[in-house]
């Protein structure tokens, strides 16, 4: 699995960035995680519109879903110009029944409504949810591929002990990091660099990716708060960089 962070920011992105999303890939399938402020600019970097397969949505809140408005003009253009010949399928959890009908766009858009009570197939993997401690309805993803191998995406949360089990056995944890741990309590239903660190630690992940990052202080200082109490390797989600998960006979050629 190829992934590629296409915004690392919370909330609203700076001058030329995005706020947190992802490119999955693998075996030629392409999905988008999020689809916020500045995301679909950043996606035509990478890939066609005409060769984005699926959307995955954690929740409604502006920075995730600020973009899908204009994928969907996108991909409307697209079909009308016969460069893509199917609609995008998206996949959202239906608690907000308004922001979940936009998505259902006649030939253009397909939604299919997730919970944590079902896997999903996408692509290439099996897709499980989780419900988030965040002020709306939001859902963690896990993505797991045809080795066997995890990556957890925890989307916007507080600490909560339902992740635990949920992100166990997983090669990799995408984490938010919204603020530093000495302004928690200022930030309700977000993560620490600490408090993602402890995550890491407590479910036995190899890596950690810490991302939806704040837009003041120094966001290096997070990785230091993670290995204060994570002794696995920690970085910063970096657009300008790609990430594979690990298999058991050794990793792909390529970053992190």
């Amino acid at each position: 699995m190829n992934i590629i962070p296409l915004g690392v920011w919370g909330a609203y992105p700076p001058a030329n960035g995005a706020t947190s999303a992802f490119l999955l890939e693998e075996d030629g399938f392409r999905c988008l995680v999020d689809c916020g402020s500045g995301v679909l600019s950043s996606l035509q970097s990478h890939i066609d519109l005409h060769d984005l397969d699926a959307l995955v949505i954690t929740h409604y809140h502006p920075d995730h879903i600020a973009d899908v408005g204009v994928l969907q003009h996108g991909v409307m253009i697209e079909t009308l110009l016969e460069k893509r010949d199917r609609p995008l399928q998206v996949y959202a959890h239906a608690k907000d029944e308004d922001n979940f009908s936009r998505l259902q766009d006649g030939k253009y858009m397909k939604a299919t409504a997730v919970s944590p009570e079902q896997t999903e197939k996408i692509g290439p993997w099996h897709v499980d949810f989780c419900e988030t401690d965040h002020p709306v309805y939001c859902l963690a993803l896990k993505f797991t591929d045809k080795h066997n191998t995890s990556v957890v995406f925890t989307a916007d949360t507080a600490w909560t002990p339902n992740l635990l089990p949920f992100i166990e056995g997983s090669e990799m944890l995408i984490s938010e990091a919204s603020t530093y741990h000495h302004m928690i309590e200022q930030i309700p239903g977000h993560l620490s660099g600490r408090q993602a660190g402890q995550l890491a630690k407590e479910t036995g992940v190899n890596r950690l990716l810490l991302t939806h990052l704040p837009n003041y202080g120094n966001p290096t200082d997070l990785v230091s708060e993670a290995e204060g109490v994570f002794s696995g390797e920690v970085t910063l989600a970096d657009p300008a960089q790609s990430y594979f998960t690990l298999f058991s006979n050794g990793p792909k050629k390529g970053n992190f």
